[in-house]
């Protein structure tokens, strides 16, 4: 996977992540009914990822960036699936152990991918650009959210976002051309 594809798929994935973010959190207070139910919630997804990294860390190294975030995005597209359908707290730590597993699977391939694929004498002047086109794409994305969400359900936004997991998924799949 080329610079420039991982930087698309990275835009795509991280604004979908970005605009379902606020409106989870929304779903997790309309199911418990305690701050110490949110806490766990949240909690449970930060320890799982730490947990994780270790492992994921090795995964990665053995097969490849390019899986690990397929398995990234498919696994948040079906995630986002099912969001809508949680009732019950314990529906949501499990799904926050979940996402803990994506996220850390995410985070530690993006940083993996931009060690491997960048010289040291750019690599500042790359990984800048990268957090640039990331964090703007997210940015206006989220904005446009907020007046789309105006004509949707929360679990139509939901549903929006898994299909732009597949989206990033298929510009990962992409062959490249040279």
């Amino acid at each position: 996977m080329n610079f420039r594809k991982f930087l698309i798929a990275q835009s795509i994935l991280i604004a979908a992540s970005s605009v379902a973010f606020p409106f989870y959190l929304l779903l997790i207070k309309n199911v418990g009914d305690s701050y110490s139910q949110f806490g766990w919630a949240y909690g449970l997804f930060t320890l799982t990822a730490a947990l994780a990294y270790p492992l994921i860390g090795r995964l990665g190294d053995k097969f490849g960036d390019k899986k690990m975030l397929l398995i990234y995005t498919l696994g948040m597209a079906a995630v986002m699936l099912l969001i809508p359908l949680l009732y019950t707290v314990w529906q949501v730590y499990l799904v926050q152990i979940v996402m803990g597993l994506l996220g850390a699977i995410q985070k530690n391939t993006e940083k993996a991918f931009l060690a491997r694929h960048n010289n040291s004498e750019t690599a500042g002047k790359q990984i800048g650009k990268y957090h640039l086109h990331v964090s703007l794409w997210s940015g206006i994305v989220i904005i446009l959210t907020g007046y789309l969400i105006d004509f949707l359900t929360i679990a139509s936004l939901f549903y929006l976002i898994s299909f732009v997991y597949i989206i990033a998924s298929f510009v990962i799949m992409k062959r490249e051309t040279v």
